[in-house]
């Protein structure tokens, strides 16, 4: 019997959304853009947070950083404390390799600066927005990704001598060299020639950007032949052992300080991260946009639960006679309840169930279009069911217990 009359009420929840087709769809339009907006998101960001942990994954997990400047300062003023730093040098990272016995491997890097007049070329094929990476021959050791798919990378001897090699990205070595196998080949960098020794594996992009653009030469090389800035040289060490990062940290922080002449009471003049400390910064970026999305979603959803409880007001005046004939022949008031708290259920699940639909096609067309991915996870799915639950049961409650609460007499004379 109960099952019969839930069944009619849903049928009398949908008959209402069939005869008012327009006011229904205005109405659930805040709770469409809402879901939509919480799905399109938590999907972008989850495809984003899977291709970052993969990324980190990809390059190992015991990396230790060190550089002049802190993660985002060109971003901001720097302090009269960062201004005055010394930048590191090669000499500091060929020192931390002597020195430090728990380091195992130390790559060391460089870009060039920038300039237009430096082109990267093979006869008449020039590369678009290569870019030029002083490298030492560690790199394959401390990071895996750089490993060649053809030929060799960067030797010690190639570093010693400065010889004028160079290792290609898999896409610029594409660009330049499309049908052509590019080992022992000569390109131009700038007036410079270099000879092709090896090709690396490919990388593919991150946030839109092509990890695999670029001309590895040694560093000593790029140090002689081409402009640069010291406060962008990097260095990456790794330890002997996973259990050994805090003691290899302290290492290299001991033999910075000294050979930089820092002051005991004085901080360092340098960082050093560790991954886990990108990913707590990648944490602190994705918190904000999921406060922002938080924050959209939430007026969305509020303007369609304002709608849905000024649409079930004008149901409850428009069906108060029928209320009071339910009534009259033995409704009672926890059964109105029911009916029109399903029925607002009813209408915001509608709205949900249309703005997770929306939400996962947006997802798959930014995914389409644009370099970032994107991530359908059931949770969200019924993350955005729960909350248009929610809305519908919180919103419904008020023109539901004024329905229950109608007088039958009063509710039979009304017109």
């Amino acid at each position: 019997m109960r099952l019969g009359i839930l069944k009619e009420i849903f049928q009398m929840a949908f008959d209402s959304l069939k005869t008012h087709k327009l006011r229904s769809f205005l109405t659930l339009l805040g709770i469409m853009i809402g879901v939509a907006t919480v799905i399109g998101m938590i999907s972008i960001i989850q495809g984003l947070n899977r291709s970052f942990l993969a990324q980190l994954e990809s390059i190992g997990s015991d990396l230790i950083i060190v550089q002049k400047y802190e993660q985002g300062s060109e971003f901001r003023i720097l302090t009269e404390e960062e201004r005055q730093r010394k930048d590191l040098t090669f000499e500091d990272a060929l020192a931390i390799e002597k020195e430090c016995s728990l380091v195992k491997a130390l790559a060391i890097s460089l870009v060039a600066d920038f300039l237009d007049d430096i082109t990267i070329k093979y006869q008449n094929i020039k590369g678009k927005g290569a870019f030029i990476l002083g490298m030492n021959d560690k790199f394959p050791q401390v990071l895996s990704v750089y490993l060649p798919q053809e030929g060799r990378f960067i030797s010690e001897s190639d570093i010693i001598h400065r010889t004028k090699v160079c290792v290609l990205g898999s896409e610029l070595a594409e660009t330049l060299f499309s049908n052509i196998n590019p080992l022992r080949k000569e390109i131009r960098i700038g007036p410079e020639k270099f000879t092709v020794v090896g090709v690396l594996q490919k990388r593919g992009s991150q946030f839109g950007q092509s990890q695999d653009n670029f001309v590895g030469i040694p560093i000593t090389a790029l140090m002689k032949y081409f402009p640069y800035d010291l406060k962008y040289l990097q260095i990456i060490a790794i330890p002997k052992k996973h259990c050994y990062i805090q003691e290899t940290i302290e290492q290299i922080i001991n033999v910075l300080r000294k050979r930089r002449k820092v002051g005991f009471s004085k901080p360092h003049d340098f960082v050093i991260y560790t991954q886990e400390t990108f990913l707590e910064l990648y944490n602190q970026l994705t918190g904000a946009v999921y406060l922002v999305m938080i924050v959209i979603s939430s007026i969305s959803l509020l303007v369609g639960g304002i709608g849905v409880m000024n649409i079930m007001l004008v149901s409850v005046k428009e069906r108060t006679r029928e209320i009071g004939i339910r009534k009259a022949i033995g409704a009672r008031s926890g059964d109105i309840l029911k009916q029109f708290l399903i029925e607002a259920i009813f209408l915001t699940c509608v709205g949900g169930t249309s703005g997770i639909i929306i939400g996962f096609s947006i997802a798959f067309l930014v995914k389409a279009a644009t370099p970032l991915p994107a991530s359908v996870t059931l949770w969200s799915v019924l993350l955005g069911f729960f909350v248009s639950v929610s809305v519908g049961l919180f919103f419904g409650i008020f023109p539901a217990q004024k329905a229950a609460k109608l007088d039958p007499i009063v509710a039979l004379r009304h017109e």
